[in-house]
């Protein structure tokens, strides 16, 4: 636990130039950069879904496409401390996800799912709020929790690409991979509390709760789908 805290506190360092701001302006931003994100995805999934398909209709190529797209968002995100640069990456994240959903809402509206959608998005919404009131409550325990977050991620990743390869019912991955996006949440919501209050940090950290976010819903999305039928 001390090596998380020696990390965070090295996270609290101005770098030059930087100036923090006043906690409700970081937080403001914070909520703003996140909104953006959604709304932009609204949009994606109200107007773009012919695009969207198009594009999964060369698989490897929308694959491809996909990965360097987050690469260069994160590496743009968290390579710079200029603020605009990495709200710039952040849409490198925020567009390829974007097509992710249109995909996934738009199929299931098409089979009269869409009920479940809005029951996904409340439920997302809802465990959201709650991780990052207890997240405030309880900082160092989910900044001690992050490598536990990061290898669990990582071992049901694989055991769920196995599972795929091998044609096995994924079962219970989906809610196991629920819990640990909800620590995610957590652990970012906690880690946006430490960080020097700056405008770039802001946008840096809402980037990484956007992507706790969209893929919480994502699995909620699924495991209600699946019950449902």
């Amino acid at each position: 636990m001390s090596s998380s805290r020696e990390r965070y506190e090295e996270r609290q360092y101005l770098h030059q130039g930087e100036v923090e701001v006043a906690p409700e302006i970081y937080n403001l931003i914070i909520g703003g950069v996140l909104l953006y994100g959604f709304l932009v995805n609204c949009f994606m999934v109200a107007f773009c879904s012919d695009a969207a398909l198009s594009l999964m209709d060369n698989y490897a190529l929308f694959l491809i496409g996909y990965i360097v797209m987050i690469i260069v968002g994160s590496l743009m995100i968290h390579g710079s401390k200029n603020p605009v640069v990495s709200f710039i990456g952040y849409n490198f994240i925020v567009v390829p996800l974007g097509l992710v959903l249109t995909v996934v809402i738009n199929a299931y509206a098409s089979i009269g799912l869409s009920s479940i959608i809005v029951t996904a998005f409340a439920i997302t919404a809802v465990v959201t709020l709650v991780m990052m009131f207890v997240s405030s409550l309880f900082p160092s325990f989910f900044l001690s929790i992050g490598k536990t977050l990061c290898l669990s991620l990582i071992v049901t990743i694989v055991i769920e690409l196995l599972c795929l390869l091998f044609n096995i019912p994924l079962g219970i991955i989906d809610g196991i991979v629920v819990l640990i996006f909800c620590g995610y949440v957590g652990y970012d919501w906690a880690r946006a509390n430490t960080c020097a209050k700056t405008v770039d940090n802001a946008v840096d950290n809402a980037s990484e709760l956007y992507v706790d976010i969209i893929n919480l819903f994502l699995r909620i999305l699924r495991i209600l789908a699946r019950s449902r039928d």
